[in-house]
């Protein structure tokens, strides 16, 4: 299979800090091969905390999962039960649709 058939999909998911091992761990587990973990705040409906009579923002992980299309359900489907997404506030996730990709070495020849 070369990498111009590959078609690709990104997932992305956002939670709250500390659960973005558990993303990783269960798109992995689901046929994912890992993710990019980058860190940011809320500022939802749910994220109305107070501290002190202070609103905070409660910090976010977001995990982006690059994924052969393929993959997408399952994938995005183990991520929803691991981390309980259908629980409001729990975080969120969205798919979008990649259109082309450079430097994913193990599927296509990065030496041209």
């Amino acid at each position: 299979m070369t990498a111009d058939k590959i078609k690709f999909d990104l997932i992305v998911t956002i939670v709250n800090r500390g659960a973005a091992i558990d993303v990783v761990e269960a798109s992995k587990r689901a046929g994912a091969e890992g993710g990019t973990i980058i860190n940011g705040r809320g500022s939802g409906i749910h994220e109305t905390a107070k501290l002190f009579g202070i609103p905070i923002e409660p910090e976010k992980d977001i995990v982006l999962t690059l994924i052969d299309h393929t993959k997408t359900e399952q994938v995005l489907q183990a991520i929803s039960d691991e981390v309980g997404l259908q629980e409001a506030g729990k975080g969120i996730a969205f798919v979008l649709n990649v259109e082309r990709t450079v430097g994913i070495c193990h599927l296509e020849d990065c030496s041209q």
